[in-house]
């Protein structure tokens, strides 16, 4: 089960992914081996650091159930029932709707500083900047949106970035190799958007459908 939030017309969970599974049951793979994991074509998901006290990362093909190599197997269904994983265009529904509704750290309402109304009140890196996440944690996490600074796994399998930033996916492909995703850096009040190798590890919420 996770918690989730209203934001708008939209309701999204406000934990990261935990899933092992696909919908049907069928088994997402746990890959530990760096090498291993830099030559994926499938869903996938490790801890940080290989460490069961961490969360979980996913690239982009479990993101996608992508469970095997066949191009004409169906995909599973990687969210559970009534949810799926946001598209690049509902990570802006979101974005837009927390500027709008006075988010950003000076209390603004255009512009993107919304970077430290999402971040989780603890994990990050120190940082004086103003509105950055790593500036004064306590005042962080306004929305509940609550980020935490996970880290990531890159494409060669290795792990980087705990306590400087949480990248999340989103489904919606930028090209053959690549996704987009959404991202906050302990340094920066944005609410970042990128385009990751879909071998990347990184975190994953949902949005009720």
């Amino acid at each position: 089960t996770y918690d989730y939030l209203t934001y708008g017309n939209q309701v999204w969970t406000v934990d990261n992914a935990e899933m092992v599974t696909y919908r049907d049951g069928t088994e997402i793979p746990q890959v530990t081996d760096p090498t291993q994991w830099s030559n994926l074509t499938t869903g996938a998901w490790a801890y940080y650091d290989n460490d069961p006290t961490k969360p979980r990362l996913y690239n982009w093909y479990a993101v996608m159930g992508i469970h095997d190599t066949d191009p004409n197997t169906p995909n599973k269904e990687f969210a559970p029932e009534g949810w799926h994983v946001p598209t690049d265009a509902e990570w802006t529904t979101l974005e837009e709707y927390l500027i709008a509704s006075g988010y950003n750290y000076d209390g603004t309402t255009t512009e993107n500083k919304i970077a430290k109304a999402m971040a989780s009140t603890t994990g990050w890196i120190s940082y004086t900047g103003t509105g950055a996440p790593g500036n004064d944690q306590s005042l962080n996490n306004d929305s509940g949106f609550n980020a935490f600074p996970v880290g990531n796994r890159y494409d060669n399998g290795s792990f980087l970035n705990e306590g400087n930033d949480a990248f999340f996916w989103s489904s919606t492909e930028s090209n053959t190799n690549g996704a987009w995703s959404r991202y906050l850096l302990n340094d920066s009040s944005d609410l970042n958007r990128g385009n990751d190798i879909k071998r990347y590890g990184l975190s994953v919420r949902f949005v009720r459908d």
